[in-house]
């Protein structure tokens, strides 16, 4: 057995040396030198060294030039505008979503348009028989499509099924937690059979050639189950988002090799399935003839798609001593309680014996900045009671200081409310530089006290 060496490692600048000395001869620290034990050598050690006996790897300059990956259209442009024009040759998608939230109609539709369009597709799953798949595609009307189906559980099975004849355009899986790998001894949907059955059907999507489809369920939380590195290895995911209680999905994706994540995909559920839908907008506005307080049009950013919805807000005295609720749908909690926390500060409006309740028309969910400013339009409108214009759009970003800060694509954002016949325009009044004002009238505010003057009429 080889003998332990021992080496004196400078704490300071990380210099090793044979034997101590009072100061490291490299960085000239005071003793830094700590003894620790050298890395021992053995025959073993040296004949498996990964350091020599590999293959050596082409290294090629940074500055190439390379053609963008061609793209294979669905047939449904909401779903090509969230993958970045269409599906890759080659890629992996996972795409995860709540039960009954429409993932298995969509992919239904997809491969489908894709079958009549003349590419092979391949549908495998492993949740439903063949005839329960049948029985769907009667009912979205895509029974017609040249779809081969599968039914079954087992990777093996699977691959060897598609490595049998030429490589489709095409192959979705639903879902990855229901099949499992005879090599590991375990349940299907554990983080080892997930893990390795993703890792052979992305590696068949890399050397066939054909576009995999994974279907994912979700936690509790709404995070995809299985195991986080799940994510890492696909090129693209994408996520189902809606509640049952509302009509529309929206399919948004959090990564993406091959494109953006900042697009979204808008798809209302109709008795023939998922209906895609050209202006999101007309889903999430009211309206009425009459306008009402505390009623807000706020004119939102999804990706690179301007999307109006309406925030409603509802300010109710309480009794002395009671405690006032806070209740938020839509929009995050916290950030309610720093614009409230603004309106008292800085402009000495007392919602602190006031209930509080907001809510997003519409079901969707608000998260960027630049709804401050209509959030608090909303709310001094409700407590003031005095409503604005029916044809006002709202937006900015609010400052803990009342400062109103300018939000990014404002002139896209004017345009768009143009176009569904708005008038007025709220908004910061640094953030709408190149808009020529002829379609539609835009009052800049610097800070919040001087919104709440304006909608108060005590400028």
């Amino acid at each position: 057995m080889a003998k332990p060496q021992r080496l004196f490692v400078c704490q300071s600048c990380g210099a090793s040396q044979p034997k101590w000395a009072g100061q490291c001869p490299d960085c000239g620290q005071w003793n830094s030198l700590a003894e620790e034990a050298a890395p021992v050598v053995t025959p073993f050690a040296a004949k498996h060294s990964l350091r020599s006996g590999g293959r050596r790897i082409e290294l090629a300059p940074l500055a190439a030039e390379v053609a963008p990956p061609p793209r294979r259209a669905t047939g449904i442009p909401e779903f090509d505008r969230v993958l970045g024009g269409g599906l890759v040759a080659g890629s992996a998608v996972l795409i995860g979503g709540d039960p009954g939230i429409g993932k298995s109609t969509l992919l239904l539709q997809a491969a489908a348009r894709l079958a009549t369009a003349g590419h092979a597709v391949v549908y495998v799953s492993g949740e439903e028989a063949m005839d329960q798949v049948r029985l769907r595609a009667e009912r979205l009307g895509v029974a017609g499509a040249p779809v081969q189906l599968g039914a079954a559980t087992a990777v093996r099975d699977i691959l060897t099924t598609l490595e049998a004849g030429t490589p489709p355009a095409l192959v979705v899986i639903d879902s990855i937690q229901t099949l499992y790998s005879d090599q590991l001894e375990a349940a299907p949907g554990t983080v080892g059979q997930v893990r390795a059955c993703a890792q052979e059907l992305i590696r068949y999507a890399k050397t066939s050639g054909a576009a995999v489809i994974l279907v994912g369920h979700v936690t509790k939380d709404g995070q995809i189950a299985g195991p986080r590195v799940l994510e890492h290895m696909v090129d693209t995911v994408l996520y189902f988002e809606g509640e049952r209680a509302h009509s529309f999905r929206i399919l948004r994706a959090v990564k993406n090799r091959f494109g953006g994540t900042d697009e979204i995909g808008v798809f209302e559920m109709v008795t023939s399935g998922l209906a895609e839908v050209a202006n999101p907008s007309a889903l999430f506005l009211t309206h009425r003839d009459q306008p009402v307080s505390g009623s807000v049009v706020f004119a939102g950013m999804e990706g690179t798609r301007p999307v109006l919805v309406e925030i409603q807000a509802l300010v109710v005295r309480v009794p002395t001593g009671a405690t006032p609720r806070r209740a938020v749908v839509g929009w995050d909690s916290g950030r309610l309680a720093m614009i409230l926390a603004v309106l008292e500060a800085r402009c000495g409006l007392g919602f602190a014996g006031c209930e509080v309740y907001l809510n997003v028309a519409g079901g969707l969910r608000v998260t960027e900045p630049a709804a401050d400013l209509a959030v608090a339009a909303a709310l001094v409108s409700a407590l003031a009671d005095r409503p604005l214009a029916s044809e006002t759009i709202v937006f900015g970003e609010i400052a803990l200081s009342g400062e109103v800060r300018p939000v990014s694509q404002g002139v896209a954002r004017l345009k768009e409310a143009a176009k569904l016949g708005f008038s007025r325009a709220l908004a910061p009044a640094s953030g709408t530089a190149g808009h020529s004002g002829r379609e539609i009238a835009t009052t800049g505010f610097t800070s919040l006290a001087q919104l709440v003057d304006h909608l108060t009429g005590t400028a």
